[in-house]
């Protein structure tokens, strides 16, 4: 199975059997947190509803994959408790995919950690990080993920619509290319109505 693939099971459902199973001894380091930049002033209010995931970059990814990516979208829906039910919707053989979990927050505004995480054994830690966001209109979120052995990590452009400025998609390729990753780990998935738009 294509690394890129395992890498989007993974980062929806956390589930990292598979990943360890399939483990890449050549991944490019995940970056420290202290070069990750935080949204400041985050608004968790302004920042749920649905989102469009408009590119993808990740130490897992390979420019090779393009076409098999389908945009797929992700809603964040806020809680009493300030942390999000998340549920991403993918076209998945024909057939739309859900795939729900629970990011509770840290200690820090716009920083989350994924909820039950006792429930996926590998895994050691799995931090969000929103970078970046106007709420209207995009938004780039920062995912790291620490197993038994080793480090997984994305950066997901989201669009509130599926069509972002090519200033946007310039700005998030060199954000992701600041934290080590090269043209061959930038996706931008192709867009589709069925499933997402529902």
């Amino acid at each position: 199975m294509p690394r890129g693939l395992l890498w989007l099971g993974f980062s929806l459902l956390g589930a990292l059997q598979i990943q360890a199973q399939d483990a890449t001894p050549n991944l490019i380091p995940a970056p420290s947190l202290l070069r990750v930049p935080l949204q400041p002033n985050f608004q968790d209010d302004q920042f749920q509803g649905k989102w469009y995931v408009v590119g993808l970059a990740g130490n897992a990814f390979s420019k090779e994959e393009q076409g098999k990516f389908k945009m797929y979208s992700t809603t964040y829906e806020l809680k009493e408790d300030h942390s999000y039910n998340v549920t991403s919707i993918l076209l998945k053989n024909q057939n739309c995919d859900y795939f729900i979990r629970t990011f509770v927050p840290s200690s820090q505004p716009g920083e989350f950690n994924l909820g039950n995480i006792k429930g996926y054994p590998n895994l050691k830690s799995y931090t969000v990080r929103v970078v970046t966001t106007n709420y209207n209109e995009f938004a780039v979120v920062f995912f790291k993920a620490v197993s038994q052995n080793q480090e997984n990590f994305k950066i997901t452009l989201y669009g509130r619509t599926k069509e972002l400025t090519p200033e946007l998609k310039e700005d998030f390729i060199r954000f992701t290319k600041s934290l080590g990753l090269t043209d061959d780990h930038i996706l931008f998935p192709v867009p589709i109505d069925k499933c997402i738009d529902g």
